[in-house]
């Protein structure tokens, strides 16, 4: 007897009442032949079948059959760049991704196996579901991987945007589901489904005990206070909106599906975030706002962008005419910090002279201090998930512009 939950027992009962009045596309066209060509590869009328029947499965959306198409287009593309990249993924992965995906459901790998086989869904399909997902994540993860890495002082610009005269702050319980590859996501967004739904606050954290993937599942979920602005945008924007025991819409943060609970919510004082310091350089050009002095420093804000740049401008000058400094806020020149305030990251003002020099001042970046409610690694991991999801996305884009598609069913 297989042990799914029941949510997965009248989905799978309802698949095979699709199946008996839907046949597939295939019933009137040859199984194996091409329903659409990319390159010099197919996939044909069976393969597209499967992952269509597979899609309703997961109730992955009202068009599973476009999404399907689009899914398989992605992923021989996907793994065509692996290939030429020399990348596989080991059998054992792709098994214990296919453990992960069953035990949401409370299937074994092999229960799960045998139920889709009774509704006519091959272990073969089920298994490049999850493959080209984890693959593309490995390619991903070479090309991408070093130029997606923050420093820190990119996470203190990027913790310097939140408000330091005060706000909100919220108290949540969150879930975490995987969202590694299109597929894991998909799957997730129908649990997603449920899960909104509940109000009740143990039963939110019940459910996160359950199927959560983040550590604060040992807790049911539930996290201390924190900044309203340390959630992403997407799901602060939405937090908002809500009173307590309502659940936000599924927010993608990385590589994992996330929900939030809203507990309570407060208004906070100035100071959870403060600038504390200044990082800054100061070219200095001979000739004070004489035309010469001015044109000199228009041409260096030209080719400038970086305080890292102003290195090449000096190159061969006098060593004071480049300075560059990091100084607390309190003991900066008030002329300087008037400046500072108005300017953003590599940003140049050109307002001051001193001892008859024309300054041409770049703010380089802002050091915070930030109280304990403001998760920096979450800061950390989300700003570089973020760099690969865009690198990943223009790469795909970019295969698929290049290659050769016909759809042919």
């Amino acid at each position: 007897m297989i042990r799914g939950s029941a949510g997965w027992r009248r989905v799978l009962g309802a698949m095979a009442l699709a199946l008996a009045i839907a046949p597939g596309a295939a019933a009137a066209q040859g199984l194996f032949d091409p329903a659409v060509r990319i390159n010099d590869r197919i996939i044909t009328n069976f393969e597209l079948d499967q992952r269509t029947l597979f899609l309703t499965l997961l109730n992955a959306g009202p068009n599973p059959r476009d999404l399907a198409r689009n899914q398989l287009i992605s992923e021989r593309l996907q793994l065509d760049a692996a290939a030429a990249a020399g990348i596989d993924v080991p059998e054992q992965a792709i098994i214990s991704a296919q453990e992960e995906f069953a035990a949401r459901g409370e299937f074994t790998r092999e229960e799960l196996i045998e139920a889709l086989a009774d509704q006519g869904v091959e272990e073969g399909t089920f298994r490049d579901f999850l493959r080209s997902g984890l693959v593309w994540r490995e390619v991903v993860r070479a090309q991408f991987g070093p130029r997606a890495q923050v420093t820190d002082d990119q996470v203190d610009r990027a913790l310097a945007t939140i408000p330091s005269q005060g706000g909100t702050r919220i108290l949540v319980s969150e879930i975490f589901l995987p969202a590694g590859t299109p597929q894991t996501e998909a799957a997730s967004r129908g649990r997603a489904e449920r899960l909104v739904t509940l109000t009740d606050e143990d039963a939110f954290s019940a459910a996160a005990r359950r199927f959560s993937v983040a550590a604060s599942r040992f807790q049911g979920g539930q996290v201390d206070w924190r900044p309203l602005e340390a959630l992403p945008p997407e799901a602060a924007a939405q937090i908002t909106q809500l009173q307590p025991g309502q659940v936000t819409r599924p927010v993608l943060i990385g590589e994992r599906l996330a929900l939030f609970q809203l507990r309570d919510r407060e208004d906070v004082a100035a100071g959870s975030v403060e600038i504390v310091s200044a990082d800054y350089a100061e070219f200095l050009i001979p000739g004070g706002r004489s035309p010469e002095a001015v044109a000199e420093a228009a041409r260096v804000r030209r080719d400038v962008d970086s305080c890292a740049d102003l290195n090449q401008v000096a190159l061969g000058l006098p060593e004071d005419r480049l300075t560059r400094q990091t100084i607390r806020l309190t003991d900066l020149p008030a002329d300087v910090a008037r400046e500072i305030e108005g300017l953003d990251d590599n940003e140049i003002s050109t307002a001051l002279t001193r001892g008859g020099n024309l300054v041409v001042l770049m703010l380089c970046g802002r050091t915070v201090r930030e109280s304990g409610a403001v998760d920096r690694d979450l800061a950390r991991r989300f700003l570089v998930n973020q760099r690969l999801e865009t690198f990943a996305s223009g790469f795909l884009n970019e295969l698929r512009t290049a290659a050769e598609i016909e759809i042919l069913e």
